[in-house]
């Protein structure tokens, strides 16, 4: 019986979904951006940044979705949990193309001296240029 208790627990938690804040940024080589200017790069770099905002936003709903349907679940029924939507689908995949997008931006900015200020990746990822 404990042995079933824990697989079904572990399949449960295999189906949620991950906080936007633990995805890892996937690589994206920085010489698609070489050829870009300063302009550019902090154009780009917000354009990025605007669409990471509204994916973290739809990614952290979905968690707390399933925490919701988790908590309901364990309460009242448990076979329901076998139906959580959860898992990291193509959004999370975006997220991290975008994450690595961001970071070989911020590379070249670095390396073109260019004065563009990078907020944190986490609940405020905007990128402001400096004057």
């Amino acid at each position: 019986m404990k042995r079933l208790l824990s697989i079904l627990s572990l399949s449960v938690l295999a189906a949620c979904a991950s906080q936007p804040d633990s995805i890892q940024s996937a690589y994206v080589s920085d010489l698609q951006y070489k050829q870009y200017d300063c302009e550019q790069l902090t154009l780009e770099a917000t354009r990025i940044s605007n669409r990471v905002n509204e994916l973290h936003s739809q990614l952290k709903e979905t968690v707390d979705n399933d925490a919701a349907q988790m908590g309901v679940g364990l309460i009242l029924f448990w076979p329901t949990l076998f139906f959580l939507e959860g898992g990291d689908g193509p959004q999370a995949q975006e997220y991290a193309k975008l994450k690595g997008e961001r970071d070989a931006i911020e590379k070249v900015a670095v390396i073109k001296k260019c004065e563009i200020e990078f907020a944190p990746l986490s609940k405020t990822e905007t990128a402001k240029p400096t004057s």
